[in-house]
């Protein structure tokens, strides 16, 4: 009986894990920003409507360094399928942003943010 018990809370500890490490990947390494974007965020322009993000391009993309510069972020993920309407990212500090459909999830969008020339982040739109 203890056996069948240890094995239950293993399951649940490993569950439990799971779902932390999720949470994890939503949130950015200083905690400050969920990437998550709002549902359903309308294009502002159309730049190129066959664009898509390869999973090379988001893993490459991911290892970037925020306060990169964005001429180098642009080389990596080439053209965005669109731009979104501005928004301010941190008090005084206006963000651009660009969306790229996932090719493997193209329901899902990895949405870059720039402020100025600089790489400011990402955050994921679920379009589901």
């Amino acid at each position: 009986m203890a056996h069948h018990d240890r094995g239950s809370g293993m399951k649940y500890m490993l569950a439990g894990g799971s779902v932390m490490a999720a949470l994890g990947l939503m949130m950015d390494i200083g905690g400050l920003m969920p990437h998550a974007a709002p549902k359903k965020e309308i294009c502002q322009e159309i730049v190129q409507p066959k664009a898509i993000l390869s999973r090379d391009q988001l893993t490459q993309l991911l290892s970037v360094s925020e306060g990169s510069d964005k001429a180098q972020i642009q080389q990596l993920v080439k053209t965005p399928y669109c731009r979104l309407p501005d928004i301010q990212a941190q008090v005084g500090a206006i963000a651009q942003r660009e969306a790229y459909p996932l090719a493997f999830d193209p329901q899902t969008w990895l949405v870059i943010l720039y402020e100025g020339n600089t790489y400011a982040g990402y955050a994921f739109s679920f379009r589901h």
